[in-house]
């Protein structure tokens, strides 16, 4: 299922590698899709939404509800 997050915060390469790390922590077969110029991530995973919300958050990001 994809799942789409308006994600503040992010700036460079190394944000988008730790937001993309801490999600395939949660579920190593998750695609994920950083644009930030739009603030946006999406992601591919069976996870619920709300737990991949929390990893994100968990890297210092902000995740708008």
């Amino acid at each position: 299922m994809q799942q789409q997050f308006q994600v503040q915060g992010m700036s460079c390469g190394h944000c988008e590698r730790a937001i993309t790390r801490a999600v395939q922590q949660l579920d190593p077969q998750a695609q994920v899709h950083i644009d930030r110029s739009a603030d946006q991530v999406t992601v591919q995973s069976e996870q619920p939404r709300a737990e991949l919300a929390r990893v994100i958050a968990d890297e210092g990001y902000t995740v708008a509800p």
